[in-house]
């Protein structure tokens, strides 16, 4: 389940101020709080993969249907583009 948190501005000041004590100075309305619970050491395979924390959102898929050859030349374009291809010193 994914869950969109309100922006700070939509949050009461009292929780505010509740969530400054948590995290520290106070969020800018154009800001939003995500609070998450995770689950820390080795987890077994079946609960990662019941959580879905061990698959990718869609959007991730961008190569997704293209041969080597086409992800190659969108590759060229991208190193080029972020002038990573010239030589370093």
């Amino acid at each position: 389940m994914t869950t969109i948190p309100p922006p700070a501005r939509a949050i009461e000041p009292g929780e505010r101020r509740v969530l400054e004590h948590v995290i520290g100075p106070q969020p800018k309305d154009h800001q939003q709080v995500i609070i998450q619970v995770v689950t820390l050491g080795n987890q077994p395979a079946e609960e990662v993969a019941a959580s879905g924390m061990g698959k990718l959102p869609e959007w991730c898929n961008v190569y997704e249907g293209l041969s080597d050859e086409q992800i190659a030349a969108v590759e060229d374009v991208i190193l080029q583009r972020s002038d990573l291809t010239r030589p370093s010193e």
